[in-house]
């Protein structure tokens, strides 16, 4: 479990943030705009979201920049393990830009930290929503679905990546894991000692 958060953690940390818009709208909004991204090139993520904040108010296509400079605030957050901003962070950009189905991924990536896997299961659902053949999304609810134990929607997700991709390894170790528990559970269980003997 260890080495599969650490590589969730890599992978969703190395997700590309989208760039920034920097265009010719108002002037200050501009220039707000451009002490963002400066801010976020030195990692000052208070600075560059203040600088954001201010030109998305003046101009809203400033907006998607505020969301993304608050997503890597967040993914700094994670890295400290800091997981309750990390998910106001990631709140605060999913309330700007609520289709963002990256977004969803890393706030449901927290969640898995803190071991809210029904908030996950539903984050991922969301960015599933967004983008219904994004293998990585579908191997990530899956597995929160194997996780709680609900192995007919685990093995659901698990097909529908085979699909895509017959030969992806996390898929298949996944789908001969679960049909070995299911015919496990499949075997009758021992029939119980007569009254008075002890098993």
């Amino acid at each position: 479990m260890k080495t599969f958060t650490a590589l969730c953690l890599i992978v969703t940390v190395a997700i590309s943030l989208p760039q920034f818009a920097l265009g010719q709208g108002n002037p200050e909004a501009t220039k707000f705009a451009k002490e963002g991204a400066q801010a976020n090139r030195n990692q000052d993520w208070d600075k560059a979201i203040d600088a954001f904040r201010k030109a998305a108010a003046i101009d809203r296509k400033n907006a998607p920049n505020l969301a993304a400079v608050l997503q890597k605030r967040a993914m700094a957050y994670l890295a400290q393990q800091n997981f309750p901003m990390a998910l106001e962070d990631l709140n605060e950009a999913l309330k700007i830009m609520p289709n963002d189905a990256e977004a969803h991924e890393r706030r449901a990536y927290v969640e898995m930290q803190v071991r809210d896997y029904d908030k996950a299961l539903a984050d991922y659902s969301e960015a599933i929503k967004e983008r219904p053949n994004e293998v990585r999304y579908l191997l990530m609810r899956s597995y929160i679905f194997e996780v709680k134990g609900d192995f007919a929607n685990a093995m659901a997700d698990t097909e529908k990546v085979l699909k895509l991709n017959r030969k992806n390894a996390e898929a298949l170790s996944r789908k001969a894991r679960i049909e070995g528990i299911l015919k496990q559970r499949g075997n009758p269980a021992p029939n119980p000692p007569p009254p008075g003997k002890k098993p």
